[in-house]
Parts: C-alpha cells; structure tokens; sequence
C-alpha cells in the first residue's frame, strides 16, 4: 500500500512559515497549506453549509455564499461556538489531507503540511514529525505589519490567540527564522536528519 510520511509546518503570525513552505515547494516537495484548502472545502462543500446554518447561524450561508463576517461575530468571544466552527472545519480539512496525501503518494514519500493550529486542529496525531518556524517577537510584529497592515495591538492579539498551540511536550524540529539565521542550511539539514 502506498503511504505518504507527513511533516507538519507551523509558528505563529509572522514566523515565516510560508517562506519555509516556499522553500520546500522550490525543492520539489508538496506542501498542503491548510488556511487556503479550509477557505476552498468550506465555499464548495453544501454538508459544510448545512452545518453552519445548523450549529452557528441560520443566515450563515446565504445563495451559497458563506458570510465570513457574520460568523466571526457569532464566534467571538462565544468558545461554545467557536469549537463548533473548529470542529466543522478540522474534521473536513483533516478527511481532505488523508485523501491528498495518500492519492498521490508513493511509497514512503514525504509530504508537508503548513498549520498554524496544529494542536487544536488535531493535525499532530496525523504526521510523522513537527517543524516549527521561530522568529524573534519584534520581527514577527515588523513582518506583519508589512504584509497585512496591520496595527500593531491587532498583530498582538492575534499572537495571543496562537499562544495556546504550544508544542513544549511534544517531540518536534525547530527552524529560526531571523535575520541572522539562513534557512536554507537549518532545511537541508533536517530533510537530511528525517530522510535519514
């Protein structure tokens, strides 16, 4: 049978995660980014709908198109909610990388997922080994503040909310992302340690 070996990419806002991502995809390896799939699976699939309107609000899709912004209202601040929308969304996501990964697998190819919830989302019980993208705070904040214009209390809060996906007590790899630290070198050198 074949099976794909699966890496998990994640850090917070700003650590550079998609650069690393980049870099692994220029090298020849598929990545699954899980932020654009989760937006694609939740605009086509109607059981999806279904359980929004159900469980988070009944206007939640309307003519087929999801109102993000009336469910981020409903979700803030309301954790009851927001656990319904994370357990919608992860248990589809999650269906969807077990058939990405193993449709174009071949045997014992590496496969890498780019999350930034990889605790929450369940996503650490699916992949053979977990890199995580560091940075130093004050480059985070600079990072953002330059990609997605935003204040610098909106990056904070948001940093905030990632706080809880903290990878202390489990086993992975981490990669520093900073201006003094290439990433290319800290890359080969765990595609080395991993492909063994």
């Amino acid at each position: 049978m074949k099976k794909a070996r699966l890496i998990a990419i994640c850090g917070g806002i700003g650590s550079g995660k998609s650069v690393v991502s980049e870099i692994l995809r220029s090298l020849g390896y598929e990545v699954y980014d899980c932020d654009s799939r989760a937006k694609q699976i939740m605009d086509s699939d109607l059981y999806i709908h279904e359980r929004l309107c159900a469980e988070i609000h009944p206007e939640s899709v309307v003519d087929g198109v999801i109102d993000r912004k009336l469910i981020s209202e409903v979700v803030f601040g309301n954790p009851e909610a927001l656990a319904r929308l994370n357990d919608i969304v992860h248990r589809a996501v999650k269906a969807d990388i077990e058939r990405w990964a193993y449709e174009h697998a071949t045997d014992n190819a590496v496969k890498f997922v780019e999350t930034a919830i990889p605790v929450s989302s369940g996503m650490v019980s699916m992949v053979n080994d977990i890199w995580e993208v560091t940075a130093p705070y004050n480059v985070r904040i600079e990072r953002v503040k330059k990609r997605n214009g935003m204040s610098e209390a909106q990056i904070v809060a948001r940093m905030k909310s990632q706080e809880v996906e903290s990878l202390d007590s489990i086993p992975h790899q981490r990669i520093i992302n900073s201006p003094d630290c290439a990433i290319l070198p800290q890359i080969h050198c765990l595609l080395n340690l991993f492909l063994g």
